[in-house]
């Protein structure tokens, strides 16, 4: 019978799903999107030569480097239009998200509703095109100054080398971010997220292969990719149940009499999750703690030797000094970023507002008390489930020979948007059998 009532629901779905031609529609945009981002991480930045690029980007690998190319799907070791990929839309984003909780101007425009939100899209713009500026002006400068075996990565140095990847590197992010919106808004998800999550899946098969080849080779043991794969797939279930778990908070509205009708006394809740940081925390962390690494391999610090060349050394991925600051970091991160996204006085001010409260705990304060007291212990849990997850894949790279650079934020990203994208089609689906319905219920009553 269980399996009967699975089947006939699968089929309901599937004739949904056929039918809901909107859903189909925004499913081809994004495809047709992602089509043409993965096409443009193929497309090289005029003036570079490809084998020196790549043999230098082999001595610098280990650094902030490698977490940026996995982000822009390997666009940045093949340095092409997309190399600088949607980091500083990312960027920007989390700056002007954090000066809207910090300085008066930028609060009041969050506070205005969707004109303010306008305001603050398009100052993220303007500093994306800034972060974009002066990342591909250090990138090109740094590419000029990177020698391999053979000479530099650059076949004709200058002014007219920088100004020209600036140029292609600022406009190939700023197509990024109009690609990402319009996904967002003609496609499913969110546009940002998706273009990230195909950078990083893209390179799911190239990592397969060398680990195959590894293990045929007999670099790597049978019983050593077996562990990994186990160990990658009791990850993803961790990160599934840790994303979707949430602490709901009652919430009661009390009856109001309004002429001869009784109105409210209906109950909700308030989710909150126990990431509520998302996968910012790790970001930080890593990018702050890699950069100085990234600044010494490009330098000659660890040839001269001395206590900076030891602490370069020490700040290397597996290290016990890296383990204990990339922990520190992501707790610290887990609970700032928190406190910026969710305002318990804000949300007790909104609630008592409207009428509502939380059933045993009295309205304005001690309401706001208490989200403090719940969401501090959810953002205990959720930071030491992000230093599990960040710092798994590290020892696993420090231990073993794996040929791919695995990182726990790779991983939050993958499962976060897998998550929103599929609830996002459900959400689409309902949608689309609740109008039949009512398109139904319509031509009955005539």
């Amino acid at each position: 019978m269980a399996s009967a009532a699975e089947s006939l629901a699968a089929n309901m779905n599937f004739s949904v799903f056929s039918k809901a031609s909107e859903l189909k529609s925004r499913i081809w945009f994004t495809v047709l999107a992602l089509i043409v981002y993965r096409v443009g991480t193929y497309i090289p930045v005029p003036g570079i030569d490809p084998a020196m690029l790549g043999e230098i980007f082999r001595k610098h690998s280990g650094g902030i480097m490698d977490m940026f190319n996995m982000f822009s799907g390997g666009a940045l070791r093949r340095m092409t239009l997309f190399a600088l990929g949607v980091m500083p839309y990312i960027t920007a984003s989390i700056i002007v998200q954090l000066l809207s909780a910090i300085l008066p101007y930028f609060e009041s425009l969050k506070k205005e509703g969707q004109a303010g939100q306008i305001k603050l899209n398009q100052y993220s713009r303007y500093l994306t095109v800034c972060f974009a500026l002066a990342q591909s002006y250090a990138l090109a400068v740094g590419l000029e100054n990177m020698m391999g075996s053979q000479g530099s990565a650059v076949i004709i140095s200058g002014m007219f080398f920088r100004i020209s990847t600036m140029i292609t590197l600022t406009g190939g992010t700023v197509f990024l971010m109009w690609l990402g919106e319009q996904i967002t808004a003609r496609g499913i998800g969110n546009g940002t997220s998706l273009i990230i999550y195909a950078g990083i899946v893209a390179n799911l098969p190239n990592a397969v292969g060398q680990t195959l080849e590894l293990g045929r080779t007999g670099a790597l043991s049978t019983w050593f990719i077996l562990l990994i794969l186990v160990i990658i797939f009791a990850v993803l279930a961790t990160c599934v149940a840790c994303e979707r778990a949430q602490r709901r908070i009652l919430i009661q509205y009390p009856k109001r009499q309004v002429g001869n009708k009784m109105f409210g006394g209906e109950a909700s809740h308030l989710p909150l999750k126990i990431n509520t940081s998302g996968v910012i925390p790790p970001i930080f962390a890593s990018s702050l703690l890699l950069f100085p690494l990234t600044l010494a391999s490009f330098s000659s610090v660890q040839e001269k030797g001395g206590v900076l060349a030891d602490i370069v050394t020490q700040l290397g991925h597996g290290k016990p000094l890296f383990m204990v600051l990339y922990a520190a970091m992501i707790v610290f991160f887990s609970f700032f970023y928190t406190a910026v996204v969710f305002n318990p006085v804000e949300t007790s001010d909104n609630l008592k507002k409207y009428g509502g409260f939380v059933p045993g705990i009295r309205p304005g304060k001690n309401t706001a008390d208490y989200f403090d007291y719940v969401l501090t212990r959810l953002t205990v849990l959720g930071s030491a489930y992000l230093v599990a997850i960040c710092l798994l894949p590290e020892f696993l790279m420090s231990r073993g020979a794996i040929p791919f650079y695995l990182g726990g934020t790779s991983i939050l990203i993958v499962v976060s948007v897998t998550i929103d994208t599929i609830s996002r089609v459900q959400s689409h689906l309902i949608a689309h059998q609740y109008e039949g319905l009512i398109k139904k219920s319509k031509l009955r009553g005539k």
